[in-house]
């Protein structure tokens, strides 16, 4: 659980930078995949090599059948989607320590972090629909118990049997699903920002051209002068 105790501390450190459509993708990546696949995927997955039984006891065919059967390991393949999804918030985080070691306000810095946050989302998105495509072509939805194998060196067909194809299926399913919510959760939150635009700008506001006195004030009389807020705006995307 190591590995994916420094994931989950890695994503968290991007909620404070994230609106509350991102900050709910978040919790579904860290309870519906994360922790799902460290508590309950591993096990699930733990023996499908070991018990990939087929009836024939010749040389080499088993390893054969079984790199047809499943050309990744489901559970790799899972683990690999996990940290694809992962590595644009890291990126993002870096960049995010970067900016704040440079001067300048809240404001600013939240301007210039805004268009590479945009960018991470937008790359989470192509990863999500490229492995939930992915996993639909190399294993469809459903795990069959019986795979007829037909490749060299096996002299003849031989029948292969996979262990616990039912609960392998109800897994794959909700994995699906959970990546389908993360999809629609990822282009909610690109639609928001898009909408929201970038940060305002920081500093004192701008003055208009000079003009003569408003009605009812004495020749002469200026306006009030512009102070810049007291405290500076946040650097953070939020809403």
């Amino acid at each position: 659980m190591g590995e994916w105790g420094f994931l989950s501390s890695l994503l968290d450190a991007v909620q404070e930078h994230s609106p509350m459509v991102g900050r709910f993708w978040l919790v579904v990546m860290l309870l519906f995949r994360i922790l799902v696949l460290a508590t309950v995927g591993s096990d699930v997955f733990e023996d499908e090599q070991e018990e990939f039984v087929c009836n024939t006891q010749q040389p080499g065919c088993k390893p054969v059948c079984y790199d047809a059967a499943f050309p990744i390991s489901h559970y790799r393949f899972l683990v690999f989607h996990v940290v694809v999804l992962s590595a644009p918030a890291a990126l993002f985080v870096i960049f995010a320590v970067h900016q704040a070691a440079k001067p300048g306000r809240g404001g600013q810095r939240a301007r210039r972090l805004q268009p590479f946050y945009v960018g991470s989302v937008v790359a989470r998105i192509a990863a999500e629909l490229g492995f939930l495509l992915g996993q639909a072509l190399l294993y469809g939805f459903r795990v069959q118990p019986l795979f007829v194998c037909r490749r060299r060196p096996c002299p003849h067909r031989v029948d292969c049997f996979v262990s616990r194809p039912t609960e392998k299926t109800v897994f794959i399913h909700f994995y699906f699903v959970v990546g389908l919510v993360s999809a629609l959760l990822s282009l909610a939150e690109l639609a928001h920002l898009l909408r929201k635009g970038p940060p305002p700008r920081g500093g004192c506001c701008h003055r208009p051209q000079e003009r003569g006195p408003a009605p009812g004030q004495p020749a002469g009389a200026t306006e009030a002068p512009c102070h810049p807020s007291a405290s500076p705006p946040r650097g953070d995307l939020t809403v």
